[in-house]
Parts: structure tokens; C-alpha cells; sequence
């Protein structure tokens, strides 16, 4: 589905000059379409909903509906961002209040795991938690949306990984379904993604992407009182290293956290002499090598490994077939 949809939006960003034109702390050197968030969103849920029609019912309890809506929230204002350009402090407080909905629809951390004894129950604390939680896991994905193909292939590893670990501890995997169906999405972007890039996903697709996966952790395996509850730090490596990274720089320079600059992760690895698609490599591995210690700890490292191999042969495939486009057009 989005493989059909992102043309068609790429048509329509040109058309209307919705482009994210090359400027100081771009690496990209012509103007290229960026509402490609549009196309992965539209893939998610319409997904989404047809596997509900194919069911029969939509599945129980609230907290997949504050994911859902609090996930369309932040796409549309990522969207709105996109054309507008709108102050970081105002979409701050509205990812705030996205964020909020969710948790307040049941996506809370409630408990956290106590090596020394009995789990500590956060009561009120679980609101703000969780919030931060989202928000910034959100906006860590939006972070490294700074390469061709970079958050696209970090969000599908992320994803995948996610939905492995959940299968091996969960009766009841809806998280992991709809994990997986944001991956298929995002795959379909990416075959317009990857070096040299016909659309980006902007902000819409970066915020969609990171409430989703951070939401679908808390439902998945941040609820429980084991050890889990740490395991998304591994399968989410990448967006957390970059977005601690940059937020302690700025600080440790003056600057606000909220400052966009040109020194995250992939453009000091850039700034190195490694290419473009080798940087995407080397944090696509750093995120399979992430999620791998995540599968160790729930023992589910056979199905983990089997499942990433078969994932990378597929996005290799995807790359060629974006390069065949290319070539086409």
C-alpha cells in the first residue's frame, strides 16, 4: 500500500513545491519532495484496519486506540510541520499533549523491575514517565532522519526486533502485529528512500514512526515487572544514543536542546570520510547488534537471528529496486 502511495504523494509534493531544498546543515544538493510521512501513515492504518475487518473485531482495551490517536496526532503535526515550519517549543508541548492521550487511554509504565526486591509500583510518576518516554523516543527518531535510508532502516530493524522479543514473551502479541505493520510501511517507503533519495518521510513520518514504536513498547514489554522493561534501550540503541548525544552536546555549548545543528552521529561519521550509504550500514548493524542482546536476555536469539537475516536480504532487494526506479526515471 504505501509503495503505491508514495508516488503519488512525491507527484503532489512537487507539484505543490512542498520540498526540502539543500541548505547548511543538509547533505542532500537538490530539492527534494518531504511529505513522505503522508505515504506511512496511510499505509499503517488503512493496514491496520483491514486486518480488523479480516477479524471481525477490533481488538480489546484502550490502549491500542491511545496509540493509534495520539500516533495520528504527532503525524499530523509533524504534517503541518513540514509545510509550515512551525517553532519547537509549540510542537513540543503538542507532542506533550499527544503523548498524554495515549497514557491517559492506558499506555503507562506502571511498575519498574527491582533487582533487590519487590517491583516499585510509580503510581502518579507513571503519567510523567511514560510522557517523557514517548516524546523523546519520538522526537530520538526524528533526530537521525538525517541520511538517505537512515531512519527508514532503523525503524524497520527497530520494529521487527521489537515484535521478535514480543512474541517470545507475550500470550497475547497485538503490539508485535502492529509493529510489524509499521515495518511493511516503511519498507514500502524505502524503496524511494535509500541513496539517492526520491522523497523523504519528514517530520510527520520520523514522529509517526518513534510514538508508535515507543507506545508499542510500553503495551508490549514496559508493562511488565521482569527485567524486560529495560530491553527496548537495546532495541531502540540507535535514536537513544543520538538523541542523548545531541541533547548533552547543546548543553554542555549553551545552546537549547531544541537548536537543530549538523553534529549528530551520522554526520560525524560523515565528517570521518565514510560515505553515505556506508554510515547507514554501520547504524543499521549497531541496531541488529542492539536488538540481538535484547533477543539473548528473553532467549529468543535463533528466532531473532533468522528473522534479521531474512529482513536484510529483503531491504537489499528493496535497495536494488530503488535504484532500478531511479534508472527508470
Amino acid at each position: 500500500m504505501t509503495l503505491f502511495f508514495v508516488p503519488l504523494v512525491r507527484a503532489y509534493c512537487l507539484e505543490r513545491g512542498f520540498v526540502d531544498n539543500p541548505g547548511e546543515r543538509k547533505i542532500h544538493k537538490e530539492p527534494i519532495p518531504r511529505l513522505g510521512g503522508v505515504a506511512i501513515w496511510l499505509g499503517t492504518i488503512l493496514t491496520f484496519w483491514i486486518i480488523v475487518a479480516l477479524i471481525g473485531r477490533y481488538p480489546s482495551g484502550n490502549c491500542l486506540s491511545g496509540i493509534l490517536i495520539g500516533g495520528s496526532i504527532m503525524f499530523l503535526l509533524g504534517l503541518v510541520d513540514d509545510i509550515y515550519n512551525l517553532p519547537a517549543k509549540f510542537k513540543f508541548f503538542v507532542q506533550i499533549g499527544a503523548a498524554l492521550i495515549a497514557v491517559l487511554l492506558g499506555v503507562k509504565i506502571e511498575e519498574i523491575w527491582n533487582p533487590f526486591g519487590a517491583p516499585i509500583a510509580l503510581g502518579a510518576f507513571s503519567i510523567p514517565i511514560t510522557t517523557i518516554w514517548i516524546v523523546a523516543l519520538s522526537n530520538a527518531m526524528n533526530f537521525i532522519d538525517g541520511v538517505d535510508g537512515l531512519a527508514g532502516a532503523v525503524s524497520t530493524i527497530s520494529a521487527v526486533s521489537f515484535a521478535v522479543i514480543v512474541l517470545a514473551t507475550q500470550p497475547n502479541p497485538i503490539s508485535a502485529m502492529v509493529a510489524v505493520v509499521l515495518a511493511g510501511a516503511m519498507m514500502g517507503f524505502l524503496a524511494f528512500n535509500f541513496k539517492p533519495a526520491k522523497i523523504f518521510m519528514g517530520d510527520s513520518g520520523a514522529l509517526f514512526a518513534g510514538f508508535m514504536l515507543a507506545s508499542l513498547a510500553v503495551i508490549g514489554v514496559m508493562k511488565t515487572t521482569a527485567f524486560t522493561i529495560f530491553l527496548p534501550v537495546f532495541i531502540f540503541a540507535v535514536p537513544i544514543l543520538d538523541i542523548n548525544y545531541s541533547v548533552f552536546r547543546r548543553l554542555l555549548k549553551g545552546k537549547s536542546p531544541f537548536n537543530p545543528d549538523a553534529e549528530h552521529i551520522h554526520h560525524k561519521l560523515i565528517s570521518f570520510g565514510i560515505s553515505q550509504n556506508n554510515t547507514v550500514f554501520i547504524l543499521i548493524m549497531l541496531a541488529v547488534a542492539a536488538g540481538a542482546v535484547a533477543s539473548f536476555f528473553v532467549g529468543s536469539q535463533i528466532d531473532y537471528f533468522v528473522t534479521i537475516f531474512a529482513l536484510l536480504v529483503f531491504m537489499a532487494v528493496v535497495s536494488a529496486l530503488s535504484k532500478l526506479i531511479l534508472k527508470k526515471e
